[in-house]
């Protein structure tokens, strides 16, 4: 049985991105905006979703988090615009 889990990306209040997995994104937004959330976070305060993945299961997203955590920020938000510009209501700013 395949479980839900989704790699995102959050834009955080210093304009800088955050890379992350979760089963549920919205969910894990709202524990980084409460401060229980990573570390990195915790200092750039509000943080939005600005794009997520859905992938197979916990490996496949953390395999995908390595990837992403691996591009520059320019490959970053060139994926955040293609997303938005794919499916606007998926990858919208929550």
């Amino acid at each position: 049985m395949l479980s839900r889990y989704f790699v995102y990306i959050l834009r955080c209040a210093d304009n800088s991105l955050y890379t992350g997995t979760s089963p549920d994104p919205a969910e894990r937004l709202q524990i980084h905006n409460s401060g229980k959330g990573a570390k990195y976070t915790r200092s750039r305060l509000p943080v939005k979703l600005v794009y997520s993945e859905k992938c197979e299961d916990k490996g496949s997203a953390l395999s995908r988090e390595a990837e992403i955590k691996g591009m520059n920020r320019r490959e970053k938000l060139e994926l955040i615009s293609q997303a938005q510009k794919s499916s606007p209501q998926r990858h919208k700013e929550h």
